[in-house]
């Protein structure tokens, strides 16, 4: 962290896994149309990442940009290299149709360098405005986790930190799933922001509202991602129901048609109440809702500026729907 002014975040922006590819296949044409109307509704911070669709989402993006000359915020991830994949067979990861590289998890000092090169030249840019540390965690490492957590500590971290003085990145920090690696971190250094998916939404913030009233006071910018939780808050009758990318259990789908029945009985949208929720805590600079295409992006537009009934937050309080302390819009 440098003291160098950070970027002007607007309240929501758009996340890019979807264009990589992310359960379906879509096309360049919807890709670019889905970035073309997020920069012309105001949703101009667009957050990729080397892993999204193994780089296809940052190349997507990058075309945009090169063919656009729009200039929106930047944010990207590092804790992945991408290797050609050659004759081996490609994971998909849960990307339809994904490019044909293998990501590897590295977080050496070395590994942050090659990816943020690799990043640079797929999205054409020389700098970016925030650069995040990807998928740190137990969640995600298992067994392995303290060998991964004292190498970003040590070596990753540190790196983006150089990166940061050389006017590389504007922000550093996590782009992460689970709370308590955020926490952990924290404990030993500053970072300037923390993008945090899927761990505090309308479904599901009892943990992570007090370690969001720790950001505040610490100054530490919080980005939601997730704000659907993998799109169960806002999932039409016939698509399938995913939670943290996975079927999603019986409890959440029982707390979700609570919230749905609340949300009729007040004439509003789940979906509208999941983003309006996520912003409403003073440490969240942004929101990041992922979309398709133009359409589900002027949708998601529509939802951030549905008015809600002040009532709505106080039922869902007086139902138990949500913690009785935490931040609701005002």
């Amino acid at each position: 962290m440098t003291g160098v002014a950070g970027p002007e975040m607007p309240d929501y922006g758009l996340g890019t896994a979807g264009l990589g590819n992310l359960y379906t296949e879509i096309s360049d044409d919807e890709a670019k149309g889905a970035l073309q109307a997020a920069l012309q509704s105001g949703l101009h911070c667009i957050d990729t990442a080397p892993f999204y669709g193994h780089g296809l989402s940052e190349q997507r993006v990058g075309a945009f940009l090169r063919a656009s000359g729009a200039n929106p915020v930047i944010s990207t991830k590092v804790g992945r290299v991408l290797r050609p994949a050659g004759t081996q067979p490609i994971p998909d990861n849960g990307f339809a149709s994904p490019a044909p590289f293998i990501p590897e998890f590295d977080y050496s000092a070395e590994g942050v360098r090659a990816s943020f090169a690799d990043s640079q030249k797929r999205l054409g840019v020389r700098s970016v405005d925030i650069l995040l540390l990807h998928d740190i965690g137990e969640m995600t490492h298992g067994a392995a986790h303290q060998e991964v957590f004292d190498q970003a500590r040590t070596e990753a971290l540190p790196e983006m930190a150089a990166l940061q003085a050389e006017g590389q990145t504007k922000w550093i920090g996590l782009g992460v799933n689970e709370i308590e690696v955020c926490q952990q971190v924290l404990d030993h250094m500053d970072l300037d922001v923390l993008l945090i998916a899927g761990r505090y939404t309308l479904l599901e913030h009892a943990a992570s509202g007090p370690f969001l009233d720790e950001c505040h006071r610490r100054n530490v910018k919080v980005i939601i991602g997730g704000a659907f939780n993998s799109g169960l808050l806002a999932a039409l009758d016939d698509e399938p129901l995913r939670y943290d990318y996975a079927e999603a259990p019986l409890w959440a789908i029982e707390r979700v048609q609570k919230l749905r029945e609340l949300c009729a009985a007040y004439d509003t949208s789940l979906p509208a109440a999941a983003l309006q929720f996520c912003h409403a805590h003073p440490a969240v600079v942004c929101v990041i809702p992922g979309a398709r295409n133009a359409a589900q992006v002027r949708q998601v537009v529509r939802w951030t500026q549905l008015p809600i009934d002040p009532e709505f937050w106080d039922a869902l309080r007086e139902r138990s729907l949500i913690s009785p302390d935490v931040v609701v819009p005002s």
